[in-house]
């Protein structure tokens, strides 16, 4: 342990869940979202795993996200900033070589006046709205955007290079928004392109829709957390996926304590009987969630054991009973459960939440260490 918690992730699982995810697409191009430090496990790491699996493009939210693969020598992928926001600095997106999203007249003018500012012409995706009422224009709005797109497609400003658009239920095969948002895409990509448009790529899928619906596909998925080895339909099995990540924690302190010791803040758990307890050096501030407190289970020395009392900032504690732990020995607190260990799902399905964000919300102050051909034993943060 180089730290008193650390993230270890395997590279080589990122890979083999791209190449996976490649062969189910078919002939769709992969792009592999690497938003939000790729779902915890690094940006630039993750990023390289990826396309070593065999993606042919990158996905981020933010600028400054694309920004940094460009600056770390990710210089000849595509690159997809799929959130379209006012004030990004576009000028530098453009001239990185980097594509923008649009999903309202404005946002195409805001990318065409950044154009000039770079002196060379923008690559974007127009955005629908095919039913998820969140980003992107609806089938009433769309031709404004269309429109809008073309002129400044005209005036030399910009490439009109994707159509796209997101499903809000793909999670939840047989959900009939998904045949409706589906239909609504098609519809929507039919009047782009008969008003003059001419896209590289139409994407839709996500990593439940690239899973699940094969007609969805078109000439480019985007999974995300499939790439980290996280199922989005877990009712439906892991899909041969790896996850990626595995969290352990150093024992901190082992000590022997008597019946009826309140133990961590509130006194919400009070020890039964003597018993061992050991201190485990992370907490939330770390990204383990405090309303995990005496619900979530870690394994320490080959034995699941529930949080004991609340989780501290730095710190929780587990109840050993006469089980012995040293200082220094490792605790899994989630993984691919080779060991026996929980997964980030069994830690999601305790708190009735979703993997995406066990995973995500590990902070920067936890180092990720990496591991697989790709590692050279490489450590992040």
């Amino acid at each position: 342990m180089r730290s008193p918690a650390e993230a270890r992730v395997d590279l080589d699982a990122i890979s083999g869940n791209v190449a996976s995810l490649r062969e189910r697409a078919g002939g769709a191009e992969v792009m592999a979202m690497v938003k939000a430090e790729a779902y915890g496990h690094g940006l630039v790491p993750a990023a390289r795993a990826a396309l070593a699996g065999g993606a042919t493009w990158l996905g981020v939210a933010k600028v400054a996200e694309a920004l940094r693969l460009r600056s770390e020598g990710l210089t000849g992928v595509r690159t997809l900033v799929s959130l379209g926001v006012p004030g990004e600095p576009y000028d530098q997106a453009i001239a990185a070589d980097i594509d923008l999203t649009a999903g309202a007249p404005w946002m195409v003018r805001e990318i065409a006046d950044a154009a000039v500012r770079a002196g060379v012409p923008a690559r974007i995706h127009l955005k629908a709205d095919t039913g998820m009422s969140r980003g992107g224009a609806g089938p009433e709005e769309w031709p404004a955007l269309v429109e809008a797109a073309l002129a400044a497609e005209a005036a030399g400003h910009l490439h009109v290079v994707g159509l796209m658009s997101h499903f809000a239920c793909a999670d939840e095969p047989g959900h009939p928004s998904n045949a409706s948002q589906l239909s609504v895409f098609r519809e929507m990509v039919e009047h782009a392109e008969k008003a003059g448009v001419r896209p590289e790529v139409r994407h839709l899928s996500n990593s439940a829709a690239t899973l699940t619906l094969p007609e969805a596909r078109f000439d480019l998925v985007r999974p995300g957390i499939a790439i980290y080895g996280l199922t989005p339909v877990p009712e439906a099995g892991t899909f041969g996926l790896r996850p990626a990540m595995t969290l352990v924690a150093g024992t901190a302190l082992v000590k022997r304590v008597p019946a009826g010791s309140g133990v961590s803040y509130g006194h919400t758990y009070v020890t039964g009987r003597e018993t061992n307890l050991a201190v485990v050096p992370a907490g939330y501030g770390d990204g383990i969630p405090r309303h995990g407190s005496g619900l979530l289970e870690v394994l320490a020395g080959g034995v699941r054991r529930r949080i004991a009392g609340r989780v501290c900032m730095d710190q929780f504690v587990i109840d050993l009973g006469d089980g012995t732990l040293a200082a220094g020995d490792e605790i899994v607190l989630f993984g691919p459960g080779d060991r026996g260990e929980p997964t980030a799902q069994e830690w999601a399905d305790t708190l009735g939440t979703i993997s995406y964000e066990i995973v995500t919300r590990i902070g920067s102050r936890v180092p990720r260490v990496y591991t697989g051909q790709a590692a050279g034993g490489g450590v992040d943060g």
